[in-house]
């Protein structure tokens, strides 16, 4: 390929994969602020090379340092003779070069951009990322979050059945460790269950409905960590507030378990028990569904990967140990 068009292409290979730099359009039009918007709009007409689609014209200052945008509907609304330094944004939403593309699509998102320039790490603009390329980064994320919720990536469906089980395997055996943990408490208490079977019918309901609740607040809560909305700002509100829905939903599931069990074995206390411990499991399971992706995050584990083990390892550990618990101190 010709001499600019490689040192192009090597210029983006050099910056990390799924950056903004890998994503960059090197075709784009930047004047001088000098000009007028005249002279721009002679530039339009008679510049062969422009690119296929843009929104904006950039300003840029003699070492081609970014210093202002100007919108095209700006532009042709705007006298011919009226220098374009006086009519730009002098505040141009620009991104590093190597920037991850989820950052990117978050400043899009949070600006409603319609595009928006890239600069090397000397602030030299080289290029524009436009809305298109975003919709496509975006789908992709959100693609790549949900397989990981299940362990999985998007090559399995491609890969050798070995190399996609080793993949997998790694996870599952995480899974395996904390499954013998939640075993191991039903195990503490296997004198109680053998001296009331009821206990062993309502056991799983418990765990289910912590471990429903615990998946509803980590889904909510990756969501907004991937899109930026749960910062450090706001996670003490957040948290008070998934805090008041476990609340509520568990008493809701509390009083028509509790009263259900009631009515099946004939036992008023069986029924209080087991209210009792569905409302722990839930609150639990809330605060676990909002912490545990949120202490992930912070520590640079991404919680779409994770957060499903630990959070039902904890909904199964609290709910067995609070039912079980309270049965041997009140039943037995």
């Amino acid at each position: 390929m010709p001499d600019e068009e490689r040192l192009a292409v090597e210029e983006g290979l050099s910056y990390p994969e799924d950056s903004a730099g890998r994503m960059v359009q090197r075709n784009i039009i930047a004047v001088p602020g000098a000009w007028t918007v005249g002279q721009v709009i002679e530039f339009l007409r008679t510049e062969e090379e422009l690119p296929s689609e843009f929104y904006e014209i950039f300003i840029v200052d003699p070492l081609h340092h970014p210093v202002g945008m100007v919108s095209l509907n700006k532009l042709i609304r705007t006298d011919s003779n009226v220098p374009v330094s006086e009519i730009m944004n002098t505040d141009p939403k620009i991104i590093s070069a190597d920037k991850d593309q989820e950052e990117v699509a978050h400043m899009f998102r949070q600006y409603d951009l319609t595009s928006m320039g890239v600069a090397d790490e000397s602030g030299r603009l080289i290029g524009m990322i436009t809305v298109d390329d975003v919709v496509d980064v975006i789908d992709e994320e959100a693609e790549e979050d949900i397989l990981r919720m299940a362990g999985v990536r998007e090559t399995d469906i491609t890969e050798s059945i070995f190399d996609a089980s080793k993949n997998r395997i790694v996870w599952l055996l995480v899974n395996l460790g904390t499954a013998i943990l939640a075993s191991m408490v039903i195990a503490m208490f296997d004198g109680t269950i053998e001296q009331m079977v009821a206990l062993a019918v309502l056991m799983p309901i418990v765990a289910s409905m912590g471990g429903n609740a615990g998946t509803q607040t980590m889904t909510v809560t990756v969501r907004s960590l991937a899109t930026k909305d749960l910062t450090s700002s706001n996670i003490k509100r957040v948290v008070l507030k998934e805090f008041s829905i476990a609340t509520l939903n568990g008493a809701v599931i509390a009083i028509i378990i509790g009263g259900l069990s009631f009515v099946y074995f004939d036992n008023s206390l069986l029924g209080f028990i087991i209210s009792a411990a569905m409302i722990i499991n839930m609150v639990m399971a809330g605060l676990a569904g909002i912490l545990i992706p949120v202490g992930l995050d912070r520590i640079n584990i991404d919680p779409a990967l994770a957060s499903s083990i630990f959070v039902t390892t904890v909904t199964d550990v609290i709910g067995f140990f609070a039912f079980l618990g309270l049965a041997s101190i009140f039943l037995i």
